[in-house]
């Protein structure tokens, strides 16, 4: 029996979306060319792509759907960034 980790389903959602572009962004930040990215930047596009490629897949390629991706995208992005900078500050002051 194999065990699916993620499906299309689950990348679909918000929290497979956001999850996915939290591990790909800090994995991907700072190799050559990407690290010149603004990283905001990086994981709004990261998010774009991902949602984009699950919509196709899902059948959901209508006009109205892809202009809802650019708003779902960003707020996407701005829970990965903000939830990882939030992470940070946490783990820095117990350390302290």
């Amino acid at each position: 029996m194999t065990e699916q980790f993620l499906t299309w389903e689950m990348l679909g959602t918000f929290s497979g979306t956001l999850g996915m572009v939290l591990i790909l962004t800090q994995l991907t930040k700072e190799l050559p060319g990407i690290a010149k990215i603004p990283t905001q930047l990086y994981s709004y596009l990261l998010a774009l792509v991902i949602m984009t490629v699950t919509a196709i897949v899902g059948g959901r390629t209508a006009a109205q759907d892809m202009i809802l991706l650019l708003f779902n995208a960003a707020i996407v992005a701005l829970s990965a960034n903000g939830g990882y900078d939030a992470l940070v500050r946490a783990v820095q002051k117990t350390t302290e």
